[in-house]
């Protein structure tokens, strides 16, 4: 059985997909009515053994037009001619939609502003005070 891999911690064998190849609507010249070149490929989110619970909550909770209500992802692909070019795009498309819901954002830090930083933004403010100031049409004839 081999794996295919999604992260370098996720990774789900091929026997976990589904592939039925059917006639494709792209192009294909004299052997677009003869073979079935397309490839439509399910994957069980739901499950699978393979993907980690906040993974499978962030795909199903994605509203994802692709997705069944049995919670299978659905992908046809039949932008190429042959068989395994679209069979090699489908596992692609599966893997950045596993990718994305992998994807954890890192939690930002808040940081505090330095002393001179303060300093520096009290002196700019204090000057631009004083030119507003200067702009006040009161003229002094003393």
């Amino acid at each position: 059985m081999t794996k295919i891999h999604i992260t370098h911690a996720i990774s789900i064998g091929e026997d976990e997909l589904q592939e039925k190849f059917v006639r494709s609507s792209g192009p294909g010249g004299q052997n677009v009515n003869k073979v079935s070149s397309a490839v439509q490929l399910r994957f069980n989110v739901v499950q699978s053994p393979s993907l980690p619970e906040y993974v499978k909550l962030k795909i199903i909770n994605s509203g994802d037009s692709r997705l069944t209500k049995e919670g299978e992802i659905v992908i046809i692909a039949e932008s190429f001619r042959t068989q395994e070019a679209n069979r090699k795009d489908a596992v692609g498309r599966l893997k950045e939609i596993i990718r994305k819901a992998a994807f954890v954002p890192k939690k930002r830090i808040p940081t505090r502003p330095t002393l001179g930083a303060k300093k520096r933004r009290l002196e700019s403010k204090a000057k631009c005070g004083t030119i507003k100031k200067s702009r006040s049409g009161k003229i002094n004839l003393d």
